[in-house]
């Protein structure tokens, strides 16, 4: 049976169309490229990310087969494996590194390293086991042996000071990510403006509190020289602009969510009619714990720092006034090109700080 013109044109139309479908090719993925290399997908990861040591003809059999496959990214492959670039190794000391924020931190600096098309780097991870400057400074020591910079989220303490010094004189320049240490000796120190983010905390419980009250910081410790600014902004935002309010002596929670999950029942138990808790640093984890326990939502105005799962659910449950964070991928892109510009030029003879500005969250922007 023959069909009429118009429907035969139709079916062929439809014919036409689908053979030329083969003519826009897709966009070869990885894993095409591991394929094509008769390498992992994993192994060729590491070859677009320099995250570990590959060898050199495995790296060129995947140099290679990204441009016979046309690999969108075969420049990338290519540049790293050019003899021109210079190898860099960059240091960095973290801590609590089970700890979400501490994870997503590492996580960017690997990309921020892996970005750079002008070297052929490597970042150094090192988690420090404890809050103690003997194993911040035993680990700025070791990786002064293999890096040609560091940077250190670690305490202010003379035992740190002491290893910065060491490696300035060995010609390795230091950086103090976050928590400032080492002032006059360290390169600089990168962060945010903590007694800012302190009078933004301090702001925001004196607008959000319904009438004024009784307010409650934690600190992780003195020899967090970060937190210190931030109780130093705070104070002197409530001394200036919200006299009626107390802030209560302050609490140290050593950083443990432990702690302040039992520091904060306490504080609650004993003061029925405080109206804000501010915590400065670490262990915010145990604070909003008790709170959700023991408080309804918005009951009091409540700020914290960095946006994690746990702090995101109690904003969105409206626990949470503000929480404060840190532009971790904008910190780590600024960091890297600090580090490589101070193992290029050599080191600043007058010792900086570079701030970023925090980002703001609050129940209705998340």
């Amino acid at each position: 049976m023959r069909l009429d013109p118009a429907a035969e044109t139709r079916i062929i139309g439809r014919v036409t169309q689908h053979r030329t479908l083969p003519a826009m090719a897709r966009r070869p993925t990885i894993e095409d490229l591991a394929r094509a290399a008769g390498v992992s997908t994993a192994t060729v990861d590491r070859v677009l990310n320099g995250r570990l040591k590959v060898r050199e003809d495995t790296a060129r059999r995947v140099a290679e087969a990204a441009h016979r496959i046309g690999f969108h990214a075969r420049g990338l492959i290519e540049r790293r494996l050019s003899p021109e670039l210079p190898v860099l190794d960059l240091g960095f000391v973290l801590l609590k590194e089970k700890q979400e924020f501490y994870q997503n931190f590492a996580a960017g600096i690997r990309a921020a390293v892996a970005a750079r098309s002008d070297i052929r780097g490597r970042a150094l991870i090192r988690f420090s086991p404890s809050q103690g400057p003997e194993d911040f400074a035993a680990h700025m020591r070791a990786l002064g042996q293999e890096a040609d910079a560091i940077a250190c989220a670690a305490v202010n303490h003379p035992g740190v000071s002491a290893a910065v010094q060491e490696l300035k004189g060995a010609g390795v320049p230091t950086f103090a990510l976050l928590n400032d240490f080492g002032q006059g000796i360290r390169e600089s120190y990168i962060g945010l403006n903590n007694v800012q983010v302190g009078r933004i905390a301090a702001w925001t419980i004196a607008t959000a509190a319904r009438t004024p009250g009784k307010i409650a910081v934690f600190v992780g410790g003195n020899r967090w020289h970060g937190h210190e600014l931030r109780e130093t902004g705070f104070r002197s935002y409530v001394r200036e602009h919200a006299p009626g309010f107390t802030v209560l002596d302050t609490l140290v929670n050593l950083e443990t969510r432990q702690v302040t999950y039992e520091a904060t029942l306490d504080l609650l138990h004993r003061n029925p009619d405080l109206k804000g808790i501010y915590v400065a640093g670490g262990g915010m984890e145990g604070a909003i714990a008790a709170v959700r326990e023991t408080l309804p939502p918005g009951q009091i105005a409540f700020v914290v720092n960095e946006l994690t799962a746990e702090s995101r659910a109690a904003l969105s449950a409206r626990y949470l006034t503000l929480v404060m964070a840190t532009p971790l991928a904008d910190l780590c892109r600024d960091l890297v090109d600090f580090m490589v510009k101070a193992v290029r030029e050599g080191m600043s003879p007058v010792p900086g700080q570079h701030f970023l500005e925090p980002r703001l969250y609050t129940p209705e922007s998340i």
